[in-house]
């Protein structure tokens, strides 16, 4: 195998494909390798740990067609720092020869045989708006979980209401929940759990790159029982799906709140880092005193010192102070789209809802944080 690409064009390919490398894919030493595949004109460059898989395919101006396994970190770390214009990669069976201006590298290589076999899922059977899809991923991917003994917690809900889609991701301690308009859906009946990791790849990828002289950009997705594939751009991301039953998010969404508080996103974010300065652990809350005209914003934390800050805004309701994990509400505020966020709560012990003054999609439930 032999071909030359300009630099850029392959630090892109290897960093992207790269992810995928080094996770939970076990002790396999190849694993930590990348496939490249060479073939006339095309590259394909192809990373997974045997949960997830990223491939990445570009032009190059290909000398000879064969495959070789080189060592993704090592390789990549080499490439980004090599001088800027062409690089040439030649694999001669057992090592791949790296040369670029006046630097030649020489670097084992793992045996193709023994990188797991991965095939290009054939074709898309749907096509989902890049803009909702990655505005949906944005919103709900923060609130799965990263605790691997809780392998369910760490994927995000695809599932199907009324002919579109609904995405909703928990920890337990939060929950977003996001519906797509309609138009966007996934062919089949069954819902299915997506692990978090993979859309947070996904949603990583450059934007706008999809269909040339379309107004609207679409990402490619093909779903089976097990596996789901994305095609965005020249990147095609295949995850094996989680398994088992998703806690019912429903049971968790209340009828109705009376108390209610508009404020200006912005604001309402920038005092809430102000105050968090203080937090040193992640048991000490922000307290939020709701009143006529506002908020008031308060950390207590018995080391450093006191915070306290107000934010003007509409509040109807009874007078309530309510308890938050600063940085779980943060997470909720941010993701709201719009101006304008509204933070609707019932009593200082139940699930508050954080959502955006002018759309529905989106809602953020947080649980309270108990203090005395």
């Amino acid at each position: 195998m032999k071909f030359r690409s300009e630099r850029d064009v392959l630090v892109e390919m290897l960093a992207t494909a790269g992810r995928a490398v080094g996770g939970r894919g076990g002790s396999s030493p190849v694993l930590l390798g990348l496939l490249l595949t060479c073939t006339g004109n095309s590259l394909c460059v192809t990373g997974t740990d045997l949960d997830l898989t990223i491939q990445v395919t570009d032009e190059v101006i290909g000398i000879d067609d064969g495959s070789c396994v080189i060592p993704a970190r090592l390789s990549t770390d080499i490439v980004r720092r090599l001088e800027p214009g062409a690089v040439t990669f030649a694999d001669d069976g057992d090592h791949i020869t790296i040369s670029a201006a006046r630097s030649t590298f020489k670097l084992q290589t793992y045996p193709v045989v023994e990188f797991p076999p991965v095939g290009k899922t054939s074709d898309p059977t749907t096509q989902l708006s890049e803009t909702a899809l990655g505005e949906a991923v944005r919103q709900v991917v923060r609130a799965a979980s990263h605790d691997e003994g809780r392998p369910l917690l760490t994927g995000v809900l695809v599932s199907r209401v009324d002919g579109a889609l609904r995405m909703v991701a928990t920890d337990s301690y939060r929950m977003a929940m996001r519906d797509l308009p309609s138009g966007n859906s996934i062919p089949g009946e069954e819902d299915l759990l997506v692990p978090a990791r993979a859309l947070a790849e996904l949603q990583r990828l450059p934007t706008g790159t999809i269909t040339e002289g379309s107004e609207t950009n679409r990402v490619g997705v093909a779903a089976s029982s097990n596996e789901i594939t994305f095609w965005q751009g020249n990147v095609q991301i295949s995850t094996r799906l989680l398994e088992g039953r998703y806690p019912d998010y429903k049971q968790l969404i209340p009828d109705h709140y009376p108390n209610r508080l508009h404020l200006g996103k912005e604001s309402f974010v920038a005092a809430l880092r102000r105050v968090q300065l203080l937090v040193r652990d992640n048991t000490t809350p922000v307290r939020l005193s709701m009143r006529a005209g506002g908020v008031d914003l308060s950390v207590q934390s018995q080391d450093v010192g006191d915070a306290a800050e107000a934010v003007d805004g509409d509040y109807t309701g009874e007078d309530l102070v309510i308890a938050f994990n600063p940085s779980y509400l943060i997470d909720g505020v941010e993701a709201v789209a719009g101006d304008e966020v509204i933070v609707e709560t019932a009593d200082a012990s139940r699930a508050a809802t954080v959502r955006g003054a002018e759309d529905d999609e989106f809602r953020y439930l947080l649980m309270p944080v108990r203090v005395s």
